[in-house]
């Protein structure tokens, strides 16, 4: 291939190889692709490889239109992958190219070339592709069809992808584009009217100044589209309603009755995917402050229309197989399983697994997993749900009725929207609804057996979200008998229901807790049973039922008889599945509980499961040095070309390790001694912070920390030697910017400080600054906070003179912190530390002594010698003031805590 000087012209021999190449390419055969891809390779290092193939794709009329479309979306690829090494004749040539043919009478030919320039800005070049915009803005005047529609389709691309790239442009295009777009919307073409709105739209979450100026005039001109005949169009504006709605409420207000109008009239919209865009309306409104006064009026109209969008359509039952009743023998499709997502320990004074990050639990409309797209039911039941926190009990009397109609329909579609409404309002309209429950309930646990699959699987979820109120009740009269069906339908014959169930199973645990342990007998045997029976996918959902079994009965696990059901199929899991499975995350989650619960129980079972739980961290720290030291810098530049370790698996058996040393506490000692996990503890506290550019995880010490926490309670003279590393590594972190870290190393130097006694003095300079900054910042969460607070106490009961001088900056939100907090350990630490601290400094706690006087009534028992400390430090107060100033002081405290401290200070 050679480069003459004038205008570049394809060379026949050249072009011919390109398109044998092309023919080749769309061959079914892999060996073939293979061939494919290597001649690729070979021919990018021609310079004017990519001027062959924009010819192909813009110039060459003689071939196909599908194969000169690869031509263009191959050079799309060699332009991802190699655009900073085009000469730059190269590029100016596609780039000329791409302009002029951007009316190409081919949509299929307009389309690609709009994807090839979008690919072009995407590598930064809006900024050195100066007649870009302005091209394809006078393109829009064109009265060409073909190059107006093809220049905006070229602009909807570049304004999705690069939406911020232009806000922030200094030649500020957009103070041209948007007004321009706006021209369109009126357009005779409803394609090009599409084009204009989605452009738009790009622009209202952010709040971009340039259309903020037009707000009024592009509301206006959307209520002109209101109407369009075209489903694009309309499903465009939903769009862009449901997005004023977040970011220029103000705007809409005038207007909004019949913008809810309209939003109702469109979620009945005969094209499902308007519909479904209309219907996000509601969520979008029901954030709102204003929700509930502008629906109001409509409300009444509103919800049988939701109801009506939470049937099942027929595409949606088709592609659930809603007619395939037993599937329990079929295997498991690998791409329907879900990638999970392991949750690390976090620790809380309580030792639960807390929900620091906010992650919701799945609120069930996600039920019909192979559909795990979102669709118009899911919408609609989500938009009920919400709606029904906004208005509560209100929307009964419209509800009922339409819940005694469809909840005992003859036909199934109907009575299954009606069981998926019950559960939708559950947590809205709960009160309301308590005097229907008694007749209710039965009715569910008899739906429980329904003869449709699908009936008795979203009867699993509706119950679960009673499963608060049903536990209340006396046992005999709905727990009984809801447990007993729910672990029949655990053992169903359908996949869909037997993950139903599990997963409401779950939830039932969660509430149930201890109330279990009568039943724990009859619920092993089946969900042990249920390990023969499940395929892949409910297997891991089992795993779940299990672990939360053990989370919720604790030690009423530990008996021998339960030990001997549960354990063997567990260990049998455990010794199939190779290391780098990644089904021992669920498995290793559950093992996790289920060793805290048994306690020394678990004992026989320890040694293999600690052992490799140790040998899984080896090897992914292993794995992770070998990629540092073979491609220092080929995972920062070439992510693609090395494959990082999998670190979930050292997360998931740093956090077993955790509930083993938490279940075993002293008997791990042996454990620990022959193994050398605190090296790999140190290792572990490291990888994630700078030995990794490309993939700091801070889970992984998140988890690191909590174990560390976890063997100083339960073997500390394995760890003391090693203090002096771990104290520095656990002050760096006491960064609140990783809530989950912070709160973990908080509670570990909390734990060491009480082993270590007033050897804790070198290092009390390293961490007591940062945990006073976090105890002061705003909106810190509470259960760091709380964390913090236990710890500073801590480390003033081991070393009040280096602590207590500190005393005044602290104080006052050490109080708040705790006044909240039940009576135990730790809050017995911590109050010690801080009277300990008084008697060092009591000038510290004058400003906000009333604050400590609140936090000792907080008290309910307080131990005697701790109840004593209190009575000295209150009376030696006293007494320091004098009796009126005491008086006159204590006048100002609230009338409980005046009499509370009468009556167990005597002051």
């Amino acid at each position: 291939m050679g480069q003459s000087k004038m205008a570049w012209q394809p060379e026949e021999n050249g072009l011919r190889q390109i398109l044998q190449l092309l023919k080749e390419s769309q061959s079914p055969d892999t060996a073939t692709q293979r061939n494919v891809q290597q001649k690729l390779e070979e021919l990018n290092k021609y310079p004017d490889f990519n001027n062959y193939l924009i010819f192909v794709l813009t110039k060459l009329t003689t071939e196909d239109e599908p194969t000169r479309s690869l031509s263009g979306l191959i050079l799309k690829n060699n332009v991802k992958a190699h655009f900073e090494k085009f000469p730059p004749e190269v590029t100016s040539f596609i780039k000329a190219e791409c302009l002029s043919s951007i009316g190409n009478p081919s949509p299929l030919i307009r389309a690609t070339i709009g994807i090839l320039i979008t690919t072009i800005v995407a590598k930064g070049e809006l900024r050195n592709w100066s007649e870009l915009l302005p091209t394809l803005c006078n393109c829009l005047d064109s009265e060409d069809y073909n190059v107006c529609e093809g220049a905006f389709g070229a602009l909807q691309k570049i304004c999705e992808d690069t939406a911020e790239d232009l806000d922030n442009d200094s030649s500020r295009p957009l103070n041209v584009l948007i007004p321009k777009f706006l021209q369109f919307f009126k357009h005779n073409s409803a394609k090009i009217r599409s084009h204009a709105i989605a452009c738009v739209n790009q622009f209202i979450i952010s709040r971009t100044q340039a259309l903020m100026v037009h707000i009024d005039s592009f509301i206006e001109n959307l209520f002109f589209l209101a109407t369009d005949e075209d489903t694009e169009v309309r499903k465009n504006v939903c769009r862009a309603l449901v997005m004023l709605v977040e970011v220029r409420m103000d705007r809409l207000i005038p207007h909004i009755n019949s913008i809810i109008e309209y939003m109702m009239l469109r979620t009945q919209d005969d094209d499902d995917s308007v519909a479904l865009e209309a219907c996000e309306f509601w969520l979008s409104l029901a954030e709102q402050p204003i929700c509930k006064e502008v629906l109001q009026p409509h409300i009444e109209r509103l919800i049988p229309i939701l109801v009506k969008g939470m049937r099942y359509s027929e595409i949606d039952i088709i592609l659930l197989k809603g007619d395939v009743e037993e599937d329990e023998m079929i295997p498991d499709k690998e791409s329907d399983i879900k990638p999970r997502f392991h949750k690390s320990r976090s620790h809380t004074q309580k030792h639960q697994e807390g929900d620091e990050d906010g992650e919701g639990s799945d609120d069930g409309f996600d039920d019909d997993d192979n559909l795990s797209d979102w669709n118009l039911r899911k919408c609609s039941a989500a938009a009920l749900d919400v709606l029904a926190n906004v208005f509560r009990e209100e929307i009964l009397p419209t509800l009922l009725p339409i819940l005694k109609e469809t909840l005992f329909h003859a036909n199934w579609e109907v009575k299954e929207s009606g069981i998926l409404v019950l559960g939708a309002i559950a947590e809205g309209c709960m009160n309301g609804m308590i005097p229907h429950l008694p007749e209710l309930t039965p009715y569910l646990i008899g739906c429980l057996s329904d003869k449709k699959a699908l009936v008795r699987s979203i009867t699993c979820w509706t119950l679960s979200r009673y499963a608060h109120w049903v536990v209340g009740q006396p046992h005999e009269m709905y727990l009984k008998p809801l447990m007993t069906e729910l672990l029949k339908r655990v053992l169903d014959a359908n996949k869909r229901v037997q993950e139903a169930a599990c997963s409401a199973f779950a939830t039932l645990e969660e509430e149930a807790c201890t109330e279990l342990v009568p039943y724990l007998g009859f619920i092993l045997e089946t969900l042990v049973y249920a390990f023969s029976k499940y395929q892949h996918k409910n297997l891991l959902i089992l795993y779940d039922a299990i672990g939360t079994l053990a989370d919720s009965v604790g030690h009423h696990l530990n008996k021998p008889e339960y030990v001997n059901m549960l354990m063997p199929p567990l260990i049998q899991k455990w010794n199939i599945l190779k290391d780098e499975d990644k089904d021992l995350f669920p498995l290793l989650e559950c093992l996790s509980s289920v060793a805290t619960a048994l306690q020394s129980g678990f004992l026989p079972y320890c040694e293999p499961v600690y052992q490799r739980c140790v040998n899984l961290v080896e090897q992914t720290l292993n794995q992770n040095f070998r990629n540092l030291t073979s491609f220092p810098q080929a995972n920062i530049n070439q992510p693609d070309q090395y494959d990082p370790p999998d670190k979930d698996f050292m997360i998931v058996a740093l956090d077993l390790l955790s509930g083993l040393a938490e279940g075993l506490e002293h008997h791990i000692e042996g454990l620990v001694a022959s193994s050398n996990i605190l090296k790999l503890l140190f290792q572990c506290m490291q990888v994630d912070c700078h030995l990794c550019p490309l993939d700091p995880m801070p889970e992984v010490r998140q988890s690191s920390f909590a174990l560390l926490g976890d063997l100083t309670k339960a073997c500390f003279q394995h760890v003391k030697p090693c203090i002096v590393d771990f104290m520095p590594i656990l002050g760096s972190n006491l960064n609140p910017e990783f809530i989950s870290v912070c709160n973990n190393a908080t509670w570990a130097i909390g734990e060491i400080s009480i082993k270590m006694g007033s050897d804790m003095q070198p290092y009390i300079s390293m961490v007591l600054a940062p945990l006073i900054e976090i105890i002061n910042r705003p909106n810190t969460p509470k259960t760091l906070l709380e964390n913090t607070a236990i710890t500073i106490g801590r480390l003033g009961l081991v070393c009040p003179q280096e602590v207590a001088p500190t005393l005044h900056q602290f104080i006052r939100q050490w109080c708040t912190s705790l006044r909240n907090i039940r009576d135990n350990e730790e809050k017995d630490s911590a109050f010690r530390g801080v009277c300990h601290m008084i008697n060092v400094n009591p000038g510290g706690v004058v400003q906000d002594f009333i604050f400590f006087c609140d936090a000792i009534a907080s008290w309910s028992q307080p131990k005697a010698d701790l109840k004593e400390m209190f009575f000295k430090i209150l009376h030696g107060f006293k007494n320091q003031v004098g009796e009126d100033n005491w008086t006159k002081f204590s006048d100002q405290f609230p009338q409980p805590l005046r009499e509370r401290l009468a009556m167990h200070y005597n002051v």
